[in-house]
């Protein structure tokens, strides 16, 4: 009934455009394997604190990647281990999907990532990274960005920001994921956890600016 339930589940995720994916953990505190949930985009951004155009590239690029470790589509929350960008959207998406947490050495955050995520299975060895390939995100988003970090956009330009990332996220949900994420094998990966805690929350440093009138 349980591998019945499994496939109900799968079938329900493949429908659902992208936007969820099903996770295997444990079944309470002490607990076995065969815990099943179903996670939804919408779930990782009420963790964010919000959607964004990062939070969404972090949801389908995790789902690119994990689904090369894991062909069924069921990922082993507790085989897991992930490397980061240090983008606020980016490294959320990868605890939250993945269960990754540094204390427990199956996530750190490295700004020297050539790609987005490294993902790797814990039983096997297996990594892959997952890369956004050129030209599929509009220059004038990290553009934007960059001076909104740097505090150079008027509160007004801030909202044509928020415009263009929330468009580049529809666009984003639209596209198969083949056409916007590569994902690479890496071999050579050897896990080596990096500690630092000075990299930047880019998404609060605006929080204190005015409406725009």
């Amino acid at each position: 009934m349980k591998q019945f339930f499994s496939l109900l589940l799968t079938a329900f995720c493949f429908t659902s455009n992208g936007q969820s994916l099903l996770v295997n953990d444990t079944d309470f505190s002490k607990g076995r394997l065969g815990h099943i949930q179903q996670i939804h985009l919408q779930d990782v951004a009420k963790f964010h604190g919000h959607s964004c155009d990062g939070l969404v590239e972090g949801f389908l690029a995790l789902q690119q990647g994990l689904y090369q470790l894991y062909p069924d589509s069921l990922i082993d929350r507790t085989n897991t281990r992930i490397v980061s960008k240090p983008s606020p959207c980016l490294t959320d998406a990868a605890i939250y999907i993945t269960g990754g947490r540094y204390q427990f050495n199956s996530f750190y955050v490295s700004a020297a990532l050539e790609g987005m995520y490294i993902l790797q299975r814990i039983d096997n060895g297996k990594a892959v990274m997952v890369s956004r390939k050129a030209n599929v995100k509009p220059i004038i988003i990290d553009q934007m960005g960059s001076k909104a970090v740097k505090g150079e956009l008027t509160s007004c330009e801030l909202d044509v920001l928020k415009e263009y990332e929330d468009d580049y996220s529809l666009f984003l949900q639209k596209l198969a994921a083949k056409d916007i994420f590569e994902v690479k094998e890496v071999p050579t990966f050897r896990w080596k956890p990096e500690l630092r805690s000075d990299f930047i929350k880019t998404d609060i440093l605006n929080k204190n600016r005015v409406k725009c009138r």
